[in-house]
Order: structure tokens, then C-alpha cells, then sequence
């Protein structure tokens, strides 16, 4: 079976950037690709004596009302099909702009911002359809890459759903590009113990606050219920990534904890998660 990933997304968010990454993992990238041509890609990578097993399409938002149609037609195939979708906000997509001087595909529209305006619009069915979304405002290009490789370094088609835990704190900003938001605030602060201050949740005296807490337990006992539940769906669904995150204040004691019990549950249950501590040193 071959496979194929779709960078697809507004203009400036990154998608030539994340296309390296993956040409730097063994992909074979084809960018700027019109919509109507990915059928025929699928194609000729199906086809008796291709060697190619690994493709990446970066499709622009040119021909918007093409890509859903054409995205169908390449899944219809039996082929595993991903598809990456990069947005970042207004503000940074003109800085973004203005920086490289481009002329914007929706320039149409009016001035900069309504261009980015009307291609949001029109890319949003495809946003719907998208397994991944990545917000890159905050990214710089490392960071990107960092992201990439965490969703394709290690990759392959039988890998399953991959599952993220994540901590992070709530004054630090929301994760943009998550599936699950759970505050943990309401569990007792371990800041305002002087000695468990200056540790994180990866400590064992603030794990044990944490989770000693009464209420941790009936917390986490439904929680892993709920998790029971979902994840097998979203697996019986085809979703390719799965990411819970958990935060609290500052993102460096409760949520901690708390994700690092969740992670261990879930790899109990043969999910194998990835955690991700956004907030601890800061």
C-alpha cells in the first residue's frame, strides 16, 4: 500500500517548510500540485514497477472547490491518505507577507487582510476533512520541523493511531492544535507549598500531592473511562492522530502529573503516547 500525505492550508502557515521536512525523511514531494492532478499521482505510484511508496503533495488553496473532489478520488483508491492542514493567525500571516512581498492567490478579494479573510473561508471544508491542524503562529522553523518529525519521523502503516499527552498552562496560552482540552485547576496548587515550588510534576513529592489529593481519583477514574470509550472510536473511525491535553496555571506542576498518569494508563493500554511537557520551564 502507498501512501500519501496532502500539505494543504492558508498561504504563509508553512506548508513549503513542512514539505521539507518530510522530503528530508525519505518522502518523495511533489509542491504546488494542482488538485486535478492528484488522481493521476495516485496513478502513477500504484502503478507495475513504481519503487515510489511515499508521496507528499503540497497543494495550494488556488483551486479550493477541486481538492475536496480530487482527495475523495485518491482515498477511494485504498490508499492510506493523510492530510495535513497549516493555519496561523491574521496578524502573522501578513507580517508573514509583507516580510517576503508575494502577491497573495486571493489578492482579489481586496486588500491583504481580506485575502487571508476569503482563503480562510474557502479552504474550511477542507479544514473539516483535515487529520492534523497545525497551527504555526508561535512556530519558527525549527519548531515546525520538530512537529513534523513528531507526526512522520517514525511512521509507518501499521503504526495505528498515534496519541499525544500534553501539559501546558492556561496563562501560557490554549494548544491550538489538540483534540481533548481538560482543566485541571480545580485540584489544590502545588505553587503554594513552599517546598514543592520550585520542583515540577515530574517530581516525585509533587506527583505524590497531586495524585493524593481525594478528589485526583474519581477524577482520573473517569477520565480513563471516558478514554475507553473514545479512543477505540476514533480508531474504528480511521482518525490517524489523537492528542488530550491537560492544563493548569502555569503548566508545570498539575498538569504534569496528571498527564504523566494518563500517559502511563494509556500505554498500559497499548496506545504507546507521546508526551509533551509545552509550559514546564517556564
Amino acid at each position: 500500500m502507498n501512501e500519501f500525505v496532502v500539505i494543504t492550508g492558508l498561504s504563509g502557515a508553512g506548508r513549503t517548510q513542512a514539505a521539507n521536512c518530510l522530503e528530508d525523511l525519505g518522502w518523495f514531494v511533489i509542491d504546488n500540485l494542482p488538485p486535478a492532478l492528484i488522481p493521476k499521482v495516485g496513478d502513477l505510484a500504484q502503478a507495475p514497477g513504481s519503487t515510489i511508496e511515499r508521496v507528499a503533495l503540497v497543494v495550494g488553496a488556488g483551486a479550493s472547490d477541486e481538492l475536496l473532489p480530487a482527495l475523495a478520488a485518491l482515498r477511494s483508491s485504498g490508499e492510506r491518505v493523510r492530510i495535513v492542514f497549516l493555519e496561523a493567525h491574521r496578524d502573522q500571516l501578513i507580517r508573514r507577507y509583507e516580510s517576503t512581498r508575494r502577491r497573495h492567490p486571493f489578492s482579489d478579494a481586496g486588500g491583504l487582510s481580506d485575502a487571508i479573510d476569503a482563503e480562510r473561508v474557502a479552504l474550511e471544508p477542507v479544514k473539516a476533512e483535515a487529520d492534523v491542524v497545525l497551527n504555526t503562529s508561535d512556530f519558527n522553523v525549527h519548531q515546525l520541523r520538530d512537529r513534523m518529525l513528531h507526526l512522520f519521523g517514525d511512521d509507518s502503516p501499521d503504526s495505528g493511531m498515534r496519541t499525544t499527552v500534553m501539559s501546558f498552562g492556561f496563562k501560557h496560552g490554549l494548544p491550538l492544535d489538540v483534540d481533548m482540552v481538560i482543566d485541571c485547576r480545580f485540584l489544590p496548587n502545588p505553587h503554594w507549598e513552599e517546598d514543592l515550588r520550585p520542583l515540577t510534576g515530574r517530581d516525585e513529592a509533587v506527583r505524590a500531592y497531586v495524585l493524593g489529593q481525594g478528589v485526583t481519583g474519581s477524577f482520573l477514574e473517569r477520565l480513563e473511562r471516558l478514554l475507553g470509550l473514545l479512543m477505540p472510536a476514533y480508531i474504528r473511525e480511521g482518525k490517524s492522530y489523537f492528542t488530550v491535553a491537560f492544563g493548569c496555571t502555569g503548566g508545570r506542576h498539575r498538569s504534569v502529573a496528571i498527564a504523566e498518569k494518563v500517559a502511563g494508563s494509556l500505554a498500559r493500554g497499548g496506545h504507546d503516547p507521546t508526551i509533551v511537557h509545552r509550559d514546564i520551564d517556564k
